[in-house]
């Protein structure tokens, strides 16, 4: 279940630190707190199982703590909200690009905070099919194109590709699916929460990303003009 996992909150405002930590807690989380970047990296990071960044920080911001996050293959999968007043779009496009799960604006209720944080571990924490000695009891492949969905592994002409989550969740939907055409909406609603902040263009740059990671089956995901997109053969 979602309590007690721990959860890191970095955010240079102490006093919302606190706030955060003791209402999280009152709900059975284990938190701890960081009130910069730097002070977070002191910290054992793989020992956590969500992080809750503020973007405008010191130095070094939530985004670069968020690329070194996900750039250690430790901690590469463990999931990332984004809590601030940057609101543009680019710092949204930004987040996702670095595989975040989701990302709220401030001034936010604690609530809502709670709620998506419910709401992620749910969606990170799902237990896996009972992995098998055989892979190929949990392969979904074309030709050289392999995804095994319990080991979160992505395999191009025999050699294994790191996708961060989001971009991984859309090739598995995309190549189980093959020969239908999903919606950006679709795709959204399907890999993000209804709660998350809706910009067609997050699709479009994780499809992107996706084409040039699998190289020659890059070509297999097409884009319908005015529909979306999908895997053909």
């Amino acid at each position: 279940m979602e309590r007690n996992k721990r959860i890191l909150v970095v955010d240079d405002e102490e006093t919302l630190c606190e706030a955060l930590q003791f209402n999280l807690e009152a709900e059975g989380y284990k938190v701890d707190t960081a009130h910069s970047a730097e002070e977070a990296l002191t910290l054992d990071l793989t020992r956590y199982d969500l992080f809750l960044l503020d973007i405008m920080m010191g130095e070094i911001s939530g985004i670069q703590l968020a690329r070194i996050i996900k750039s250690n293959p430790a901690t590469t999968k463990l999931p990332i909200i984004f809590c601030t007043a940057k609101d543009t779009e680019d710092d949204v496009v930004a987040g996702f690009d670095l595989g975040a799960d989701d990302y709220i604006m401030k001034p936010y209720s604690l609530r809502t905070v709670s709620a998506r944080i419910r709401a992620v571990l749910r969606r990170t924490t799902t237990v896996q099919p009972t992995a098998t000695n055989q892979d190929s009891a949990d392969t979904i492949a074309y030709y050289g194109l392999k995804i095994i969905p319990s080991k979160k592994i992505c395999i191009v002409d025999g050699k294994e590709v790191n996708l961060p989550r989001k971009e991984f969740e859309i090739l598995l939907k995309l190549l189980s699916n093959r020969g239908r055409i999903f919606t950006r909406e679709e795709l959204l609603k399907g890999i993000w929460s209804d709660n998350v902040v809706v910009l067609d263009r997050v699709v479009d740059v994780n499809i992107t990303r996706i084409r040039q990671k699998i190289g020659c089956y890059g070509k297999n995901i097409i884009t319908r003009s005015g529909y979306g997109y999908g895997f053909m053969e």
